[in-house]
């Protein structure tokens, strides 16, 4: 690639620019971006000689043992006047090893092998670096490149304990095929247990994995993966980037699970956290060599006032190696096979998003108030994990819209394969939360699930992890919350609270599903109606294990309705696997009754049928369909395995007729019950094709 910024190929914007008319005036902003970018590719590829090599620095920083068992180690601290490294092999002499200063604020360390051929630091023997700032102190850290680090019961930081195995873990199963509809179970390993305390990889590997492939979902997306120090920050705030967390296991285990989620055909996308990071010193990245400037900005500017924790310098070269390298570490040492981006939208901006409602305003994408560094780092993070692995997947976290997000690089876009539509979850608690079921506007309710940007493909979800703190409420704690723990029993008759609850969680999670977006979302038991919200244990809650924890042993209680619930997310899911409306275009709304509270659309050459009304069942209401032919119900929310009240018979056929209805060619009259969704396939139709 050329290093003048004349003779840089342009963006083909031709296609931003038909999908969306509007970004016209933005376009010399667009080519701009795109040449700082190219300009940067290029000059990390003429200073590096290889830009593969240069992101799996990894492979040359921290620790790295030769093919003769010497250790030689590589740090980058600008800002320290010595480095040294001590631990158990020294008996923690703190000055016995000091490193050789290189160029560029980086330091290294020759470790010959012992007398008997083995490498001089051992296989989990913990270690700390010391460095001498300038300022005289002595700082023991731990490595940023650490690959496992552990916390004994008497400490409250982290100790770097070395990762060298003398057995490395191999992989059995090769990376499963790129789901063409993408359903993601968002889930952490430490609450994935009934019981009180924290989960392992190995209980997520034998007893949730199988929950995952039965629902029908086809990719997990892990969560609190990488090292943070506090449990009760949701993994949000990382200490340690390439180490994965030690609370759940070793990194074998880890890599086990990886391992068993592909051999079902799981695709595992890690929650990636380079949004910011953890604001401790003694186990984290905060002043590591002694500045506040080392990986971060300097002064308020690398501080993010929301969140306590630091920014990271995304101009800096160091802090690009290794970031990117980071990526390819959980690609390559883990068999990850893409990344959900954490906080894109605080990256973005140099007001993180703070105090901002975005109004959709292009004002509000384009300008000085757009950090382009990181958008830039944004741009090479999409760069390299597509180039080097075609298969991964990208998705970013951004709640304000920004116009290419989830276009490619070369269109002029920042290359995320998806966007989270943050929006659609704040609507559907909005609404359970302000306005009575007769009140429900269809209309913007279908509005909020379709806006979403052409050419740019989204994941839809009604809640996640976000709307299961405690804080909040999820669906059903919403809809039941007042009898959840009383009248769940299928035993007894349903109260009205418990009807209304089962029936609108359905129809909420379907609509969601089939209407808003080209993959889907769901937190882990939500599926099910999870009774209990999420807390971790802290000081508020005398440290308590009660609430961080998921109780899918509900479901396997036969006569609690928690099982019914799981049943109708696992067959919209399997539903979905056969006919794969996610991967189709947009759905075409034929019927938006606001009276009779009646939504009618196609997609996937599906027919989705919707009656909030919460008394009113319709018979031989005609509904609209362009294709001739014979349809039959292939899912029935009404069914009593469901939780339904079976209402309609299953086996029925309805023919088309061809009477033009609501712009579409063709329609039939049905019976649709109240609070009920269905979803028929016109069997005339070869929906393989």
């Amino acid at each position: 690639m050329a290093n003048s910024s004349s003779d840089v190929t342009l963006p083909n914007l031709s296609e931003f620019l038909q999908a969306d008319p509007y970004i016209k005036q933005y376009e010399g902003e667009l080519h701009r971006r795109y040449r700082r970018y190219a300009e940067r590719v290029a000059q990390l590829e003429e200073a590096e000689g290889n830009f593969d090599q240069f992101t799996r620095s990894y492979q040359s920083y921290g620790i790295q043992r030769r093919s003769d068992n010497s250790l030689l180690l590589r740090e980058w601290a600008p800002g320290a006047e010595a480095v040294f490294l001590t631990g158990d092999f020294n008996f923690w002499e703190k000055l016995s090893y000091p490193f050789t200063q290189k160029e560029f604020g980086k330091w290294e360390l020759y470790l010959p092998p012992k007398v008997d051929k083995s490498p001089a630091v051992a296989h989990m023997t913990k270690l700390k670096l010391v460095i001498l700032t300038k300022k005289g102190e002595y700082l023991f850290r731990i490595s940023p490149w650490a690959k496992y680090v552990t916390k004994s019961l008497d400490s409250v930081t982290y100790d770097w304990t070395h990762w060298d195995p003398p057995q490395p873990y191999l992989f059995q199963h090769p990376r499963p095929p790129r789901p063409g509809s993408l359903r993601i179970y968002e889930a952490h390993v430490g609450i994935a247990s009934p019981e009180e305390k924290i989960a392992s990889y190995n209980n997520f590997s034998q007893n949730v994995l199988p929950r995952i492939k039965d629902l029908g979902y086809n990719c997990v997306q892990l969560m609190a993966v990488m090292e943070h120090a506090y449990y009760a920050s949701f993994g949000y705030q990382v200490t340690n980037f390439f180490a994965a967390s030690s609370r759940f296991g070793i990194p074998d285990d880890l890599k086990h699970l990886v391992d068993t989620a592909h051999s079902m055909g799981i695709t595992v996308l890690l929650d990636v956290v380079h949004s910011h990071a953890s604001s401790n010193t003694e186990d984290g990245l905060n002043y590591f060599d002694g500045t506040d400037s080392c990986f971060f900005h300097g002064g308020s500017r690398g501080n993010h006032s929301l969140w306590g924790s630091r920014i990271f310098n995304y101009s800096s070269w160091e802090v690009v190696r290794f970031l990117l390298s980071n990526l390819r570490w959980w690609m390559e040492e883990y068999h990850f096979d893409g990344f959900r981006f954490d906080g894109v939208t605080s990256m973005l901006y140099h007001h993180h998003g703070i105090d901002m409602s975005f109004s959709g305003s292009y004002r509000e994408y384009f300008g000085m108030h757009v950090d382009e560094d990181a958008l830039i780092y944004l741009m090479l993070a999409n760069h390299i994990l597509h180039k080097f692995y075609p298969l991964c997947i990208t998705v970013a976290e951004d709640v304000s819209g920004m116009p290419g997000v989830c276009r490619s690089i070369e269109e002029g876009g920042l290359g995320f394969d998806y966007r989270l539509t943050m929006a659609v979850p704040d609507k559907w608690i909005q609404i359970l939360k302000e306005v009575r079921d007769e009140d429900w506007e269809l209309g913007t309710i279908v509005h909020t699930l379709t806006n979403r940007r052409r050419g740019e493909a989204s994941i839809t979800y009604a809640e996640s992890h976000d709307q299961a703190l405690v804080g909040d409420k999820s669906l059903a704690f919403w809809l039941m919350d007042k009898e959840m723990y009383t009248n769940m029993s299928a035993l007894i008759a349903m109260t009205p609270v418990i009807d209304r609850g089962i029936q609108l969680h359905k129809l909420i999670r379907l609509l969601t599903h089939s209407l808003g977006g080209e993959g889907y979302l769901n937190f882990m038991c939500n599926e099910f109606g999870h009774p209990e919200w999420l807390d971790f244990p802290r000081r508020g809650n005398n440290e308590s294990y009660y609430y961080a924890r998921r109780q899918f042993n509900l479901v396997d209680i036969e006569h609690l309705r928690y099982r019914q619930l799981y049943a109708f997310d696992r067959d919209m899911n399997l539903t979905e696997d056969k006919y794969g409306w996610l991967a189709a275009s947009q759905a075409v709304v034929t019927t938006l009754n606001q009276a009779d509270k009646v939504i009618v659309f196609e997609r996937a050459k599906l027919l989705f049928i919707f009656n909030f009304h919460p008394s009113n069942s319709y018979i031989d209401y005609r509904v609209a369909v362009e294709h001739a032919g014979k349809y039959k119900i292939k899912l029935n929310s009404d069914e009593l395995q469901y939780g339904g009240h079976g209402r309609l018979i299953q086996n029925t056929e309805f023919f088309t007729e061809p009477m033009p209805f609501n712009n579409r060619s063709h329609s039939f009259l049905i019976y649709i019950p109240c609070r009920t969704a269905l979803i028929l396939a016109n069997e005339d139709i070869d929906y393989r094709n």
